[in-house]
């Protein structure tokens, strides 16, 4: 694809390759003159063919834009001679054409075509042709018109180009392969296509259509759509016969729909496309390919002569091949065929002599054989002379500065530059400059003479060139100004535009004025000013006038009127009662001038009623008895002038108000409340009397939102929209004008449904009906309260439920049916003859319940002197009201009278009496209480007599404390001895016959005794005697508890005797068993080497043993465990000496050594160090120390030993002590201490521990902090943030 070269300015112009484009001057004929109606908008047939992409070959460098020149199109009718004009360039890649302006079909009427004038046009052109084709020839017929519709963008050229052709545009061969990634630098900001462009292919002369859909329901406006070639150029001033852009809108689916249509489709059509969409801010885009296939090439050996001769000229097929000649049957005279290869002479000859070659082989259809040229391949010759030649053309605006450069291959050669075949010399316009092998010709303050071809030779060789140079467009500088004056005067218009001599129009009312000779208008002009001259202005010369220059218009408006009257006496405005005579008279000089009356605008003819008259200077009306329609503006026009004469007339009458329109009695409207109140009184009187509408001593004003009042020209109405109760009461009506007053009342009764009741009172409940009162509304709605409709709901629900249909006259009701233990709620409407209240508050929620079932099994369970003991069994039937305790009464024998014996309920089945008097016969009785009440009574069936009976007291030992009680030490101790007896016997308990530890809690209670040792030691065993006495009865138990620990170690732990890989070992029990039969033992070994430990031998019943499988040469250590039921004991008894294993045979002699002592007591090398941690990740605290024999090392936190903690890990390797914290929480900072000890000494160091990032109360809760602890951290929390503010 082309590249774009820099301009002086250092803006990039576009240019396709040179040879796309077919030279204009190497045409035997000139352009057809078209003429439009629309001035603007000139296109010929050319432009309309040309309006599709020309083939592009492809170039073997970039090239620069090129510029077409094209004619200016001639009045209709005219033929002129051609005058050139450069398009403008399209800058930054492609235009941007406006969207919103609709399209305009440009109609061609007539075609005329011009024979070649003479051979001078040829030699002019030759130059020009060299490196500028032309465009194809018009396709019509000089004798006959022809129509063609093309439809062009508004706005979408600049306007530079427009009032003159179109020029050549061309597709070109899209993105090639290293542009294509070079895409837009901006990413697109949303999506808009829905349906988006796809690729296709088709052959050549073939049609296709592209479609782009945008959804717009999202959408304020139509979106911007643009179709792209390549990456540059925009396609919308590219539309004609073989491009046409087309868009709908479905309202349906709110979907609008972009089609770009390819007609006939040729080979230079196929590249790369892209369709941009743009809404505001958003942004979206789409390529795609369209690959057009070739047809199959005709042979070349058919003669080319005879192909091309021209078989319709200026027709669409114009260029292509006509066999029409070959294929005829019958004999034609056959020219001799060329002795040489026409193609390879056209290949190979310059673009100045294709004409030459045609006449010489006579061939006549020059266009087609340069079309069909086109499409072969030419290889061209790389230049001996010149490294870099010439651009095809070259664009510069008018007074504007051009660079031309050429690079040399041989700096050496002799170089020079020329125009239109004349050799250029240094000037101040014509600068010379050399850069290393760079050669540069600059042209300063370029005119229009400086449009022409430029060439530059070096040596033989020859380098071509074209350079338009672009007028810029003439704008109005002063505008006109607006003119008023009046007849007989002289009009002069002026206007200032930027070019001294411009060509300009002007118009009056869109139409060109006439300039002629025997034209009221004049035109002049002087440098930069133009004016238009009317010398005796005339009502007709009012209007719009404009001029029009290339670069805009300029309009004013002109108003011409007539000279006014002298007026000797005015009209005057008048005040007249109805039904007296009205007069109105004026006088105006000249007095023979007629006139006409008007009346608000309306022409006043005499009638029986109206007279006028014209005596000289005077005009007079007369109407005899006036009338409320003889009011108004009243206007005498003279015939002839502008001037008119005006007065009012004002008929005045009495206000009245006319209530009896509104047929009601006694003046009183009544109205339903919530309804629209329109109160309509006829009014009359003259002029309008102003009419206030007051309810007591405020004002009803016009501007009011629900209640206002109108006025019109025969009524006022009053308007309530929503009418309140608050509205009754009476209306006053005053009018006034200046004829009088008059007054009226009118009575609004406003009436509504009643007010909603209060909310009911459930004043009784059963299990499945309530009873229910309430109150009759505090407003009745100004109608008597009919009844009440009652509604009930699940309280859980929304969905009420009527439960009357007929109107209840009372204000009680009894609802029944309802599901017991189910919560409901009641509510209440009042009915009146307007209709059904709002409803009342819901009541408060209550529950149908039933009461329960009596108790059961009511029986005696103990008595003592003054206390009788029941017990008995829940209901049988409890219901859903649940059961809230028991009360229980008593009655002495002889007697009605119920005591109750507990004042609160009791949940329990059983309860003690007390207070009673001794030896006193009593009946009792036992009622389930519930939200319903009380149950019936369940009553003892005889009289109980209260006195106490002894009964022996008897020990009753668990079958688990016949025997030892066996508990390891630290465990939780808890004997649950049970007895019986009354009364309530005395409890002993001795340990040998001694008092038990204070240590151990002794409980008891009038069945039982426990005995609780929170924490056994092995001082707690023995033997316990348990003593339960009631008066003189004594029974005892004895109890066996015995408290067991780990046992010791060994003792006396040695060597035997050695013989092979064998060792026999001898120990004695341990002095401390643990309380507990020793079980075994268990004997280890380690080499002296290592110092590992393995065990050989668990569960070992027997004082001495022998090792065996030792491995010879290696010298072991032996300790032994010694276990019982509780475990291992925790320190084992080692051997003083070793066992060497030697071989059998050979004797060594060790040597003695004294042992070099390494004990030491711990000592930290590496302290403990201050540390932040992260809530949530893990953490750990590093130190290393020093001792031998290895320490025991402990870890604290803030001095508390951390033992069996599952969120911390204790490592001890190699004195390396590690402790690791997981995931901790805030809770968990503060002063850590690693302490180590053996059984020399002790050392610790201590660190603190700072945890980032807290917790919230109920994340510690979810953790299982305890609460203390959780207080404890909320408070430091509290105090480091108050002193992190105050440090702030």
């Amino acid at each position: 694809m082309p590249e774009p070269t820099k301009k002086d300015d250092g803006q990039p112009e576009v240019a396709p390759d040179s040879s796309d484009v077919p030279s204009e001057n190497s045409v035997t004929s000139k352009e057809a003159k078209v003429a439009t109606k629309d001035t603007e908008a000139k296109v010929t047939e050319a432009e309309a063919e040309a309006a599709v992409p020309t083939p592009a070959a492809e170039p073997p460098q970039p090239q620069p834009v090129v510029i077409v020149v094209t004619e200016l199109e001639p009045v209709e009718g005219e033929v002129t001679d051609p005058q050139p004009i450069v398009t403008e360039p399209v800058e930054n890649g492609h235009s941007e054409p406006e969207q919103t302006q609709p399209e305009r079909s440009v109609q061609v009427i007539e075609v005329k075509e011009e024979e070649p004038s003479s051979s001078k046009t040829h030699d002019k052109d030759d130059d020009v042709t060299a490196s500028t084709p032309s465009p194809p020839p018009p396709a019509e017929d000089g004798s006959t018109p022809k129509k063609l519709s093309i439809d062009l963008p508004n706005d979408s050229d600049p306007e530079s180009t427009r009032g003159r052709k179109d020029s050549v545009w061309s597709l070109g061969d899209g993105q090639p392969p290293e542009e294509i990634d070079k895409q837009t630098e901006n990413p697109p900001l949303s999506t808009l296509l829905i349906e988006k462009p796809q690729s296709g292919s088709i052959t050549v002369g073939g049609d296709i259509t592209f479609i782009a859909k945008v959804e717009a329901k999202d959408l304020l406006r139509k979106p911007t759509v643009k179709w792209f070639k390549g990456k540059w150029m925009d396609l919308a001033s590219k539309t004609g016969k073989h491009l046409q852009l087309k868009e709908s809108f479905e309202r349906l689916s709110k979907i609008h729909t972009f089609e770009m249509h390819i007609i006939k489709a040729k080979e230079n059509y196929a590249g790369n496309y892209r369709c941009e969409v743009t809404y505001k801010d958003k942004f979206d885009s789409c390529s795609f390919d369209l690959e057009v296939k070739e047809v199959p090439e005709v042979s070349q050996s058919i003669d080319i002569r005879s192909a091309f001769k021209r078989s319709s000229e200026g027709q669409d097929d114009a260029g292509e091949l006509d066999f029409s000649g070959l294929l005829k049957h019958r004999e034609v005279k056959q020219e001799e065929t060329p002795e040489v290869d026409v193609w390879e002479i056209l290949k190979n000859a310059r673009p100045d002599e294709y004409e030459k070659i045609a006449f010489t082989y006579g061939i006549t259809d020059l266009r087609g054989l340069l079309k069909r040229l086109k499409k072969t391949k030419k290889e061209e010759k790389k230049s001996e002379a010149f490294a870099k030649r010439l651009e095809p053309a070259y664009q510069v605006d008018k007074g504007g500065k051009i660079r031309l450069i050429v690079d040399l291959a041989d700096p050496t050669v002799e170089l020079k530059w020329y125009k239109n075949g004349q050799e250029i010399r240094p000037t101040p316009k014509f600068i010379f400059e050399h850069k290393g092998t760079q050669r540069i010709m600059v042209i300063n303050n370029c005119q229009m003479s400086d449009d022409a071809a430029y060439s530059v030779t070096a040596g033989e060789e020859k380098c071509t060139t074209e350079l338009f140079v672009k007028e810029l467009p003439v704008n109005i500088v002063k505008e006109l100004e607006p003119v008023k004056t009046t007849v007989n005067e002289r009009i002069e218009l002026e206007c200032e535009v930027s070019e001294e001599g411009a060509k300009v129009k002007w118009m009056k009312n869109g139409v060109e004025v006439p300039t002629g000779v025997r034209s009221r208008y004049r035109v002049k002009s002087e440098g930069t000013k133009h004016w238009l001259i009317i010398d005796d202005a005339s009502k007709d010369d009012t209007g719009t006038y404009s001029l029009m220059a290339t670069g805009g218009t300029s309009q004013a408006h002109v108003q011409v009127d007539l000279k006014p009257l002298k007026v000797l006496m005015d009209l005057q405005s008048v005040t007249v009662l109805l039904g007296q005579p009205l007069k109105l008279n004026c006088e105006i000089y000249p007095g023979n001038v007629p006139g006409r009356w008007y009346k608000n605008g309306q022409l006043v003819q005499p009638n029986d009623r109206i007279s006028i008259t014209h005596k000289t200077k005077n005009h007079s009306l007369d109407v005899e008895s006036s009338t409320i329609h003889d009011a108004g503006d009243y206007t005498f026009v003279p015939e002839g002038y502008t001037q008119t004469l005006s007065a009012k007339v004002h008929i005045i009458d009495p206000p009245r108000v006319h209530l009896e329109a509104l047929n009601v009695q006694d003046n009183t409207v009544t109205i339903v409340a919530g309804n629209k109140l329109r109160l309509e009184i006829p009014i009359s009187g003259e002029p309008a009397p102003r009419v206030v509408w007051m309810k007591g001593e405020r004002v009803i004003l016009d501007t009011g939102s629900r209640v206002h009042a109108e006025t019109f020209a025969d009524h006022t109405c009053l308007t309530i929209d929503i009418t309140e109760r608050e509205d009754t009461g009476n209306y006053k009506i005053v009018l006034q004008n200046e004829a009088g007053e008059d007054t009226a009342s009118v009575k609004v009764k406003v009436v509504d449904i009643p007010d909603p009741p209060e909310a009911p009172l459930v004043t009784e409940v059963g299990g499945d009906w309530c009873t229910m009162t309430w109150e009759p509304p505090r407003y009745d709605g100004g109608s008597p309260i009919l009844g009440y409709f009652i509604e009930r709901k699940k309280k859980q629900s929304s969905r009420w439920m009527r439960l009357n249909f007929d109107l209840c006259k009372e204000t009680t009701f009894e609802p029944k049916k309802m599901i017991e233990g189910v919560p409901y709620e009641v509510r209440i409407f009042a009915v009146n003859a307007i209709g059904v209240s709002k409803p009342s508050e819901p009541s408060k929620p209550f529950i149908p319940l039933a009461v329960t079932s009596e108790p059961t099994m009511l029986v005696v369970d103990d008595v003592t002197d003054t206390t009788v003991t029941m017990k008995w069994r829940p209901p049988d039937t409890i219901g859903a009201a649940g059961l809230d305790g028991y009360q229980i009464e008593y009655c002495i024998e002889g007697t009605d009278d119920w005591i109750v014996a507990n004042k609160e309920l009791t949940e329990k089945t059983k309860y003690t009496i007390t207070g009673l008097p001794v030896e006193a016969k009593i009946l009792v009785r036992v009622k389930a209480i519930n939200a319903a009440g009380a149950s019936q009574p369940r009553t003892t069936q005889h009289s109980i007599l209260v006195k106490e009976v002894i009964e022996p007291p008897k020990i009753r030992i668990p079958r688990h404390l016949k025997q030892t009680y066996i508990r390891k030490v630290g465990e939780v101790v808890n004997l649950v001895v049970p007895f019986v007896g009354k009364p309530r016997p005395k409890v002993t308990w001795l340990k040998e016959g001694q008092p038990i530890d204070p240590t151990i809690s002794i409980r008891n209670s009038d069945c039982d005794s426990i005995m609780f040792i929170r924490k056994a030691e092995r001082k707690h065993s023995g033997k316990y005697e348990l003593s339960v006495q009631v008066e003189n009865h004594i029974d005892t138990a004895m109890l066996d508890i015995q408290i067991v620990d780990l046992p010791g170690p060994p003792q006396a732990v040695k060597i035997e005797e050695i013989w092979g890989n064998n060792v026999a070992l001898d120990w004695s029990p341990p002095k401390d068993s643990g309380n507990a039969p020793i079980t075994g033992y268990t004997i280890q070994k380690a080499d002296k080497k290592t110092m590992e430990w393995y065990t050989c031998v668990e569960h070992y019943h027997r004082t001495c043993i022998t090792i065996s499988d030792l491995v010879v040469g290696n010298e072991y250590f032996f300790r032994i465990y010694s276990e019982n039921m509780v475990g291992l004991s925790e320190d084992a008894t080692a051997t003083k000496d070793s066992a060497l294993i030697v071989k059998e045979g050979l004797h060594l002699k060790n040597p003695e050594y004294n042992d070099r002592d390494f004990t030491e007591p711990p000592r930290f090398t590496q302290p403990l160090i201050n540390t932040f941690a992260i809530a949530g990740y893990n953490a750990t605290l590093n130190c290393s120390v020093r001792a031998n024999p290895r320490p025991k090392v402990v870890w604290m936190k803030n001095k508390i030993t951390i033992i069996d903690d599952p969120r911390y890990r204790m490592f001890h390797n190699q004195g390396v002590c590690t402790l690791e914290i997981r995931k901790p929480s805030p809770f968990d900072g503060g002063v850590y201490t690693c302490k180590a000890v053996n059984d020399l000494g002790e050392a610790q160091v201590d660190c603190k521990l700072e945890v980032k990032g807290g917790f919230t109360f109920f994340e510690l809760m979810k953790r299982g902090v305890p609460l203390h602890l959780i207080d404890k951290y909320m408070n430091e929390s509290k105090t480091s943030e108050s002193e992190k503010k105050g440090s702030d």
